[in-house]
C-alpha cells in the first residue's frame, strides 16, 4: 500500500541540501535543556539523511518571541543536538534566512549538519508569508517535515515550504501519522478510547469525534464528574461544570446513536481537598459525601476499565483519570497505564497515547516506552483526535 505522502525512502539526498523542519521547542532552565525528548526523537531522521550524504539544515522555532530575542536563541541547543547525533558536529547560523544562513549552508560538507536560528524571530514565519517561505526555500533543494507537533499550524516552515520544494515526511512524522492512522482511521476493533482531564468544555470536539469512531469511550478525571452530575449523581464539592448538563446529555445521545458505550466511574477516591497527606476514602460513585471531592477513580473502576482493555484490540488515550500530580490520586491512572502496557507487551493491544498531561502521567507510571506509541505532539495530537485537518500533514500529501 502506497503511503499518502513521500518519506525518506522516496528521496535521493546524496549531496543535496535538505531542509528539515524539526520541533526543538524543548523545556530549558538557565540555558540548559531539562527534557531532550524532542531532540532525541528527531535525531534518527537527521542521522539517516547525514549518513546518506545529505547536507542537512535544521529549522525550528523556540518559544514565542516578539522579534529577535537572545533569550530565545537556538544556540544553546547546538550541544544537545550534537550529543543526540552521537557527537556529530553541528554548526550554527545566527539567522534562518539571508547572508548568515546562506553562508552556513554553503559551508556544509556532504553529511554535515547545520542548525539555523529561531524561525519566529521573523514575523513571516507565523503569518505563513510567501516571501519568507521563498527565502527559506532558496536555502535548500529538498524539504523534510519531521515536526508533527507543529503540523497543526499553517506557518511558512510547516506549510508554505512544502509547496515550494520536493517534500517528504521525516521518520518521526511518518511514525506519528502511521500510529494515529492505525488507531483511528483503520483500527483493529474493538477500539477503546480513554479521555481524562478537567473540563468537558475544552474537549467537546474531541468527544464528538471519538463517539463516532470508537466502540467504548472511558471518561475519567474531573470531566467524568460533569457527566455524572448530568445523570443526576451527586458529586459533592468536586470540580464540575454544572452549566454543561445539556451538552453532556447531547454527548450521551450522540454516543448512543453511534453505538459507542460510555464508561464512567463506578467508584471514586475522595478527600476534603486536593493536598498531599490528606485523609482519603473510597466510596461508590453514588455515595460521594457532600463535603468531599472526587480526586481519582477507585479500584472497582480500574478493574472495569481493565476488562474493557482486555476485550479491545486498539487503545487511544488522552488525559489522566485523576489528579495524578498529587499522590495518592495517581493510583488509578498508574494502574490502568500498567495494564495497558502489559496487554501491549503481550501483543494483544495497539496502544497510542498523547497530550502533555498524558505523557507526564505515563512517565510517572514508568510505561512511556511500553505502549505502542506515545506522542509528544500536544496540540497537534489533540487536533488529530478531534478530526481536524492538520495543515503541515496535508501539505505533504501526494498530489
Amino acid at each position: 500500500m502506497t503511503a499518502p505522502f513521500r518519506t525518506l525512502d522516496d528521496l535521493d539526498v546524496a549531496g543535496r541540501i535538505v531542509l528539515v523542519r524539526a520541533d526543538l521547542n524543548v523545556p530549558m532552565t538557565d540555558g540548559r535543556v531539562t527534557d531532550a525528548t524532542r531532540i532525541e526523537r528527531v535525531a534518527p531522521t537527521l542521522a539517516e539523511l547525514s549518513a546518506k550524504g545529505a547536507r542537512v539544515v535544521v529549522l525550528s522555532h523556540f518559544g514565542r518571541p516578539k522579534g529577535r530575542d537572545p533569550a530565545l536563541s537556538l544556540a544553546p541547543l547546538v550541544a544537545p543536538l550534537s550529543a543526540a547525533l552521537g557527537g556529530r558536529p553541528v554548526t550554527f547560523a545566527e539567522d534562518c534566512v539571508g547572508p548568515l544562513a546562506e553562508a552556513a549552508v554553503r559551508a556544509l560538507p556532504a553529511g554535515g549538519v547545520a542548525l539555523l536560528e529561531n524561525l519566529r524571530f521573523h514575523k513571516g514565519e507565523e503569518k505563513n508569508d510567501p516571501e519568507f517561505a521563498r527565502a527559506l526555500a532558496a536555502l535548500g533543494e529538498i524539504y523534510v517535515n519531521d515536526a508533527f507537533s507543529a503540523a497543526h499550524r499553517a506557518h511558512a516552515s510547516t506549510e508554505g515550504l512544502a509547496h515550494l520544494l520536493p517534500a517528504a515526511a521525516g521518520r518521526l512524522m511518518q511514525a506519528e501519522c502511521e500510529a494515529l492512522a492505525g488507531a483511528l482511521e483503520t483500527p483493529a476493533r474493538p477500539v477503546v478510547a480513554i479521555v481524562g482531564g478537567a473540563k468537558v468544555s475544552t474537549k467537546l470536539d474531541l468527544l464528538g469525534n471519538l463517539v463516532t469512531r470508537v466502540d467504548r469511550l472511558v471518561i475519567g478525571g474531573a470531566m467524568a464528574n460533569t457527566l455524572l452530575y448530568a445523570r443526576g449523581v451527586a458529586v459533592g464539592t468536586s470540580l464540575c461544570e454544572r452549566e454543561m448538563v445539556g451538552t453532556c446529555r447531547e454527548i450521551e445521545a450522540a454516543a448512543a446513536r453511534a453505538g459507542c458505550a460510555l464508561v464512567l466511574p463506578v467508584d471514586a477516591v475522595v478527600a476534603a481537598r486536593l493536598a498531599p497527606g490528606e485523609a482519603t476514602a473510597t466510596v461508590a460513585i453514588d455515595a460521594v459525601p457532600a463535603d468531599r471531592m472526587i480526586l481519582d477513580v477507585g479500584p472497582a473502576t480500574v478493574t472495569a476499565i481493565g476488562r474493557h482493555l482486555a476485550d479491545a484490540r486498539t487503545l487511544v488515550w488522552n488525559g489522566p483519570l485523576g489528579a495524578f500530580e498529587t499522590p495518592p490520586f495517581d493510583a488509578g491512572t498508574v494502574a490502568v497505564a500498567r495494564e495497558a502496557a502489559r496487554l501491549t507487551a503481550a501483543g494483544a493491544l495497539l496502544s497510542v497515547a498523547g497530550g502533555g498531561d498524558t505523557v507526564a502521567a505515563l512517565a510517572a507510571a514508568g510505561v512511556v516506552d511500553a505502549l505502542s506509541y506515545v506522542s509528544t505532539a500536544g496540540g497537534a495530537f489533540l487536533e488529530w483526535l478531534e478530526g481536524r485537518t492538520l495543515p503541515g500533514v496535508e501539505a505533504l500529501r501526494r498530489r
